[in-house]
Order: C-alpha cells, then structure tokens, then sequence
C-alpha cells in the first residue's frame, strides 16, 4: 500500500518510521511518503499562507502550493485523496478497514485556520475528522489515520490479533493480563489460567460486554 502525505511540517511524522510501522515500511509491505508543501510554493519567501478573505482570526493555506503539491504527487488521481479537517466524517475502524483496501491513498494536513476552499473542490475526495475537537493542525489526525489503515494492511500484523480488539466485533476488548500470575496483590482471574478455551472464551466475552455497557452504551444500541 502507498501513502503520501502533505504537510508543511514534515519532522513530525519521525514516529511513523518507528516500531511496527517502521517495520512494515522496511520490510516493503507499506510505502508512507512525506511531502513538504512548502517545496511547491512560486514566491520567492516559500510562503504558503495568508489573510482570510472576508476578513477574521488566523491565516488560510494558500490554493497554489498545496495544488501544485497534490498534482506533483499524484498526476494521474490514482490516489484516494484526503482532508483532515474537524468538519469531516468521523473517522472510524470501519473505514480504516475500507482504505487499507484502496491501495493508494494521499492525506492532505491542514494547517492554521484550514486550506483555501478551492483546493477541497478541486482536489480532494473526503475529509475527514478523528473526533469532535480542534488541534493545531492536521499532522496528528494523519498519523492516527496512517498508524490506523497500515494495521490492515497484509502482513503487517497477524489476522489473528485483529480479529478481538475493540469495535472489530462491535464491542470493546476485553482485559488481558500477563505474568506474573500475583502482582501487589493482584491476581490474574482464575479462568484465564484453566486451560479451559471454551470458559477463556465466555468470560472474554461477558468482559466486552460489560466493559462496552460502562464506557461506549452507544455500541449496544
């Protein structure tokens, strides 16, 4: 799977390159690349934003580098484009499932007080949003996308440990618990070490349940 992602801060996306991500994009199972936009800008100073028209608080990302920057890395719109804004759909494990499908997709990271509308007319295919706030910028929603859709991405982390985590079966996960069996006074439940899968599995389940009733009702619903 390729990703490409825009942003005028592209040192942030350092921890992408990390852990099982890392791995995945080493072992050539992903391909994540980091665009700078201000590499596009046509003015002499590189700058890539300005004053609202209408007037108002903050700077807008300018149309021209941010276009240039999209046409560069994806001439032919090969790519699902995306714009991670707070007014987008809510980002969910359904749809990371979904993109991870798509083969090519581009993340476009607003910045400031957002991109110049003609650039999400012209270029972009959904925007999209992790959740009801307002950051400084988009570099964070897009690493949570990335980290997100490159977990189902094939080969870089085994079906087996996809298929109980939660909102994969409607619920939330269940505890889990390693050695050792007593910590500070803390036992591992009795079930999980009966070597009995069918009893692992009731108990797992009745967890989720539970856990899924206290924080996220809505699930159930």
């Amino acid at each position: 799977m390729n990703i490409t992602v825009l942003t005028l801060f592209p040192e942030m996306f350092a921890p992408l390159f990390e852990s099982v991500i890392g791995r995945a994009v080493n072992g050539g199972k992903l391909n994540i690349k980091i665009v700078n936009i201000r590499d596009y800008a046509e003015n002499k100073h590189f700058k890539c934003d300005d004053y609202p028209f209408g007037g108002g608080a903050g700077m807008v990302m300018m149309p021209q580098p941010i276009g240039s920057a999209i046409e560069a890395a994806d001439p032919d719109h090969r790519a699902h484009r995306i714009y991670m804004s707070p007014r987008g759909r809510v980002f969910t494990q359904k749809r990371a499932v979904e993109l991870s499908r798509l083969g090519d997709i581009l993340i476009l990271c607003g910045h400031y007080e957002g991109v110049d509308q003609r650039v999400i007319d012209l270029y972009i295919d959904e925007e999209l949003s992790v959740g009801d706030y307002v950051l400084t910028g988009g570099e964070l929603p897009a690493m949570v996308v990335c980290d997100c859709v490159a977990r189902y991405v094939e080969g870089v982390i085994s079906g087996e440990s996809l298929k109980d985590e939660s909102f994969s079966a409607g619920l939330l996960e269940y505890p889990q618990y390693t050695r050792p069996a007593v910590y500070k006074g803390l036992s591992v439940p009795e079930v999980l070490l009966s070597g009995n899968h069918e009893k692992v599995d009731a108990w797992r389940r009745e967890q989720s349940l539970e856990i899924t009733r206290k924080n996220r009702p809505d699930l159930l619903k």
